[in-house]
C-alpha cells in the first residue's frame, strides 16, 4: 500500500460517524468462561498430578538434552580445527555452527529447567494457598471451604 492510499484510508475511516469505527475481537458475553468450559466465570482448576507430570517431562527432556545433545561437540570442534589448519575456510564456518549449536543447546536446557522449576513452584504455592484457605474457612456444617465452594457461595 502506497503512502497516498494509507492517507486516503485513514481519512475515510475518520469521516465515518457510525458506531463501528473501532471493533475489538472478544469472546461472546454469554456462554464462555475463563477456562473455556462454557460455564461463564468458573474457577481456575489446578491438577497437581498433571503439573507434576509436566514438570517431570521437562526435567527428563533437560537430562536427555544434556546427554544426547553433546555427542558431536568434540568431533565437530576437532574437524573445524583440522579444516582451518589445513587452510580451508570451511573450518571457520564449521566452528560457527559448533558454537551456535552449543548456544542453542544451552538455551534449550535452561528453558526446560525453568519450566520444570516454575511448575514445581506453582504446585507448591497453590498447595500452600489452598491449605491456608481451607484452614481459615469452614461452612456452617463444619466442612472445609475450598476456593470453588467459596466461589459458589458468592454467586
Amino acid at each position: 500500500m502506497a503512502w497516498d492510499e494509507w492517507e486516503q484510508a485513514k481519512a475515510a475511516v475518520a469521516s465515518r460517524n457510525d458506531s463501528e469505527q473501532m471493533r475489538l475481537n472478544q469472546l461472546p458475553a454469554e456462554g464462555s468462561g475463563p477456562t473455556g468450559t462454557g460455564s461463564g466465570g468458573t474457577d481456575l482448576v489446578v491438577h497437581d498430578d498433571v503439573l507434576g507430570k509436566l514438570g517431570d517431562m521437562a526435567r527428563s527432556l533437560r537430562d536427555q538434552l544434556s546427554k544426547d545433545g553433546d555427542h558431536a561437540r568434540v568431533a565437530t570442534f576437532e574437524a573445524s580445527n583440522d579444516l582451518f589448519n589445513g587452510g580451508l575456510d570451511m573450518g571457520a564456518g564449521l566452528l560457527q555452527v559448533h558454537d551456535a549449536w552449543n548456544t542453542k543447546l544451552a538455551t534449550l536446557k535452561e528453558a526446560c529447567g525453568h519450566i520444570s522449576n516454575g511448575l514445581d513452584y506453582s504446585r507448591s504455592t497453590h498447595r500452600k494457598t489452598e491449605q491456608k484457605i481451607v484452614l481459615g474457612m469452614n461452612a456452617l456444617d463444619g466442612t472445609p471451604m475450598t476456593q470453588s465452594r467459596i466461589y459458589d457461595q458468592i454467586k
